[in-house]
């Protein structure tokens, strides 16, 4: 495949690798200040981690960071009853880093199934890629903070599109020509990879197998015996894989089979991103904010405040004058950017992704 094969590792190997010497336009993020930023952001926005889960390739070239997590319950009683009620998967953040080049910054905020810790990560959520020059190591830790704030929001979704899959049937042969063509179309499977999810699908239901609390034939299952074989996948492409195949099975079971998921198939903008995190009970207060694009930082203080020693004045808390109905919230200690060079997250590099 052209790189060494990556192993379970850990966070002190990680912190301790050399930082490579690139020159001066090549913007280091060590892997160390990733997983310093994740830990302080995950904790700051109300969240603990349950699990923690670090792979690597020879000597740390390309790293990953996968984040089990659960919220604090002054956080989970503000979330909504959808959610609330979801017994069989987590929220997850994961994050994947290099020091020799072959890929960008990546990280995002998904989901895993309790039972057999499979992953979830959804194309159209807050996905983050960043080539390592300029400010980029400044501009990965406001990623991380946005992303981690809007949790509710994207994890809402994967407990939708779980429940629309675990509605659905497939026959051996419909299963069969999916993982053909996720296989050689999509190319998401190896060989190694299929001979996994062949065994999955024969083994289900018997102590050898993982028990998705749903029949053999539902999507929901078919879903899991995938995201079972990518554990084998490189970090380099584990994150754009899981995107890849969520769409996939989003709009080639979801939606061909009629199902209406407007959750999924609508994009989730800045400004619902951020409000979401503003007022996570969706209200009739948030109704009218959303209509009027005209969000108050006032009501931040709803989230803030259920935070353990946090309160609005440990917070900046502004409008964008930029955009209206968008406001930002960073720490005192965290990054001070000038306001004439607000971060600008769009990017118009064509090659998107790096696989």
């Amino acid at each position: 495949m052209g790189y060494t094969k990556p192993t379970e590792t850990t966070k002190q190997f990680l912190e301790q690798s050399p930082l490579p010497k690139h020159g001066s336009s090549y913007t280091v993020i060590p892997h160390k200040a990733v997983i310093k930023h994740t830990y302080d952001l995950l904790t700051s926005n109300g969240f603990m981690v349950e699990k923690e889960l670090y792979r690597a390739n020879m000597n740390a070239q390309v790293a990953q960071g996968i984040y089990y997590i659960k919220p604090i319950p002054q956080i989970f009683d503000l979330y909504s009853a959808e959610v609330k009620e979801e017994q069989e998967m987590g929220m997850m953040f994961a994050w994947t880093n290099s020091y020799d080049k072959s890929t960008r910054f990546q990280c995002a905020i998904g989901g895993y199934v309790m039972c057999c810790w499979n992953g979830l990560v959804c194309g159209d959520m807050a996905t983050f890629a960043r080539k390592h020059t300029g400010n980029a190591d400044q501009e990965v830790h406001a990623q991380i903070s946005s992303q981690i704030k809007s949790a509710h929001k994207y994890f809402k979704r994967l407990v939708t599109d779980k429940s629309s899959l675990t509605n659905i049937n497939l026959s051996v042969q419909e299963q069969a020509e999916l993982v053909g063509r996720l296989f050689l179309e999509k190319k998401l499977l190896n060989v190694e990879q299929l001979s996994c999810v062949r065994s999955e699908m024969n083994n289900y239901g018997s102590k050898d197998s993982y028990d998705y609390n749903a029949d053999k034939d539902s999507a929901w299952v078919f879903y899991n015996h995938v995201t079972h074989a990518f554990k084998k996948t490189h970090p380099r492409t584990w994150m754009s894989d899981q995107q890849k195949f969520h769409e996939f099975m989003v709009a080639d079971v979801i939606g061909k089979l009629g199902i209406q998921n407007q959750d999924t198939a609508k994009p989730i903008t800045d400004f619902e991103a951020d409000q979401d995190y503003e007022n996570i009970k969706e209200d009739e207060n948030y109704k009218a904010i959303e209509d009027e694009k005209d969000a108050s930082p006032e009501l931040a203080e709803k989230i803030v405040n259920a935070i353990p020693g946090k309160n609005s004045d440990t917070f900046n808390l502004k409008i964008n004058e930029n955009d209206t109905g968008h406001w930002a919230r960073t720490e005192a200690e965290d990054l001070s950017t000038p306001e004439e060079n607000e971060i600008d997250f769009t990017s118009d590099d064509e090659d998107g992704f790096v696989l």
